[in-house]
């Protein structure tokens, strides 16, 4: 599967599987919407760099060593967060649910990352402006 076409099939079939998703088959449902409180474990206010995982993502654990091995060699301050349930990885700021990233209050990834992406993103950050 490297053709064009291929691909292209490939993106109907994931529009239509995310339409599936929201489709309502009563009207009167309530729409779907993200829960409005979310996870207060982490501070908005925190000066330094979030990670939020779960264990149900096994691509994490290995990233995540490498992501707060950076961050500490860039001196940030770092909070880890183990999320341990349904409920906590529900109340995660992230979309993806079993990951997340937040500096300085800004969510700046939202599913599992490389540490090469991290070290990426935060130059951006500290870039001279």
């Amino acid at each position: 599967m490297n053709t064009h076409t291929d691909l292209l099939m490939l993106q109907g079939i994931y529009s239509f599987i995310a339409f599936l998703l929201v489709y309502k088959l009563d009207e009167k449902a309530i729409n779907p919407s993200f829960k409005t409180q979310v996870n207060k474990k982490h501070d908005e206010n925190f000066d330094g760099l979030i990670v939020m995982r779960s264990a149900q993502c096994p691509y994490t654990v290995k990233n995540v060593n490498a992501i707060l091995d950076s961050a500490k060699k860039m001196k940030l301050q770092t909070k880890l967060i183990d999320m341990q349930d349904a409920n906590e990885v529900q109340l995660n700021p992230c979309a993806f649910g079993t990951f997340g990233l937040i500096y300085k209050g800004e969510i700046i990834s939202h599913h599992p990352i490389s540490n090469t992406r991290f070290e990426n993103i935060m130059n951006k950050f500290k870039a001279p402006e």
